[in-house]
């Protein structure tokens, strides 16, 4: 009997471990469908004034409208699209009607083309505020003759560009820069694997009830092969 009871314990016990794996990262599923759902809103509230001291914690995603110049040279940021391909977000120094630096990301651009001239540019932008996390260990350093940077990395480029280290990324332009398009902000860069996981783990648990199904019946098959 040990040949069957103690295999049909832990089958059982096993297979409840993995589904109660699957049920939590389902509950984390619905926790974070909740919490992109709350990002989208804010992403998509009526923009606002630019706050005085923005703070990562509290001002990441809020809309705001800025109007002004468009001074000095652009940064690039090496990105790459899917079906378009290879290209740049334009970063630029940006000063507001109150005379405030600060940066905008105004989008994307092929790398082979050019954009128009921004210097002394003077535009109206609706967009969200943004601390993005592209640096990693891995990550390049900048060309910084060639004004190529290979992640958006706000502290170092508002050095670069003698800006308070804050960045806009705009939603619309006004009027628009030819051959510039806006990438606004969205949830779609953010991970949210829980429903893979969960179906992983429940997979699991009918593999590990079919193994133990398996070596029970090995199990009882020995039995009979000693009774005859």
């Amino acid at each position: 009997m040990k040949r069957i009871v103690i295999p049909l314990i832990f089958g059982l016990a096993g297979a409840a471990v993995l589904v109660a794996l699957g049920v939590w990262q389902m509950q984390r599923l619905a926790w974070k469908e909740g919490v992109l759902a709350e990002i989208d809103a804010r992403i998509a509230a009526p923009p606002e004034a630019l706050p005085a001291t923005p703070e990562m914690g509290r001002d990441r995603y809020r809309p705001v409208r800025v109007r002004g110049e468009l001074t000095g040279d652009p940064l690039r940021v090496l990105v790459s699209r899917k079906q378009i391909g290879a290209g740049y977000r334009i970063i630029a120094p940006f000063v507001s009607g109150g005379g405030r630096r600060i940066m905008v990301d105004l989008g994307f651009i092929p790398t082979d083309a050019e954009p128009a001239e921004i210097d002394g540019r003077r535009v109206d932008i609706t967009g969200n505020l943004h601390w993005p996390d592209e640096v990693d260990d891995f990550t390049p350093a900048p060309d910084m003759d060639a004004g190529i940077w290979f992640a958006r990395d706000v502290p170092a480029m508002a050095a670069r560009l003698d800006t308070e280290p804050v960045l806009v990324i705009a939603r619309t332009v006004s009027p628009p820069m030819a051959r510039v398009e806006p990438l606004p902000v969205d949830t779609s860069a953010i991970p949210n694997d829980h429903l893979g996981y969960a179906v992983t783990w429940f997979l699991l648990a009918v593999v590990w009830l079919a193994m133990t199904w398996a070596l029970i019946r090995r199990g009882r098959q020995g039995m009979k092969g000693r009774t005859t």
